[in-house]
């Protein structure tokens, strides 16, 4: 979802664009070691591969994006995220203060480089309960990470039992594809990280949305004031129910 150039040409184009960056920017700058503008102008590629500058800067961008929407007059009537995009979702809903979202972010992101290389993750032609007795033999190794629609989940866990599953749905002629990352998000192997995640988001203090919030952590509304510590937690850790997050607003009527 990332590319290099990302954000440029409205960076260029659009004041509005350009200063919500440099205010997530600046709500950044006691959590990172970057500037996130220099990542998003420079020539190298090499931030790419660096997951503690990639969700930031997508969070950003996120951010950015709606509030530019907002100055031509385009107002949500409802909010929803996919995975560490509740983040920027959470903070349009106006639920999280800017500078507690950049915490959030930049928390989560520099505690995923400790799982990075030990994971990873594909795409699978299979309803979520299809996909799940499939990986049940795996006995823990594999898990649904991800339920993006009627039949397209995502599974995660150790590379080699990925490895397996998928050359057997391949003889099944069921499709599949390995994602690029390394890493396996929305499984076990993100357990260790979690009670220090809560630790570190303590302080974050959450409200009140103003625009109503679907949440892919449990496919319903939330209230601001539950996206606490132990929320993102949470997030990291318990698929993405992405699927049952838009049949919601589907079933409310929301236009996209």
């Amino acid at each position: 979802s990332q590319w290099l150039g990302m954000g440029r040409e409205l960076l260029a184009r659009e004041p509005e664009f350009r200063r919500a960056l440099l205010q997530c920017e600046e709500a950044m700058r006691p959590f990172v070691d970057f500037s996130l503008l220099e990542q998003l102008t420079g020539e190298s590629e090499a931030w790419l591969e660096r997951i503690d500058i990639v969700q930031p800067a997508l969070f950003a961008v996120g951010v950015a994006l709606a509030r530019l929407w907002r100055s031509y007059g385009v107002e949500p009537s409802a909010v929803v995220g996919h995975s560490m995009g509740e983040v920027a979702a959470a903070h349009v809903a106006g639920a999280l203060r800017l500078e507690d979202a950049a915490r959030i972010i930049c928390t989560r992101s520099q505690l995923m480089r400790r799982v990075r290389g030990k994971g990873a993750m594909a795409v699978v032609e299979l309803a979520a309960p299809d996909a799940e007795r499939a990986v049940a033999p795996y006995q823990g190794r594999l898990c649904v990470a991800v339920s993006n629609g009627p039949r397209a989940t995502v599974i995660a866990g150790d590379p080699d039992a990925l490895r397996q599953l998928l050359g057997a749905l391949d003889a099944q002629q069921v499709f599949c594809r390995l994602l690029k990352v390394d890493m396996a998000s929305h499984s076990p192997q993100v357990d260790p990280l979690l009670d220090e995640h809560v630790e570190l988001l303590r302080e974050v203090r959450p409200g009140d949305a103003a625009e109503p919030m679907i949440s892919t952590v449990s496919g319903a509304p939330v209230e601001g004031g539950r996206l606490d510590a132990a929320y993102w937690a949470r997030n990291l850790r318990q698929p993405v129910r992405f699927f049952e997050a838009v049949a919601h607003l589907a079933r409310e009527g929301t236009f996209v």
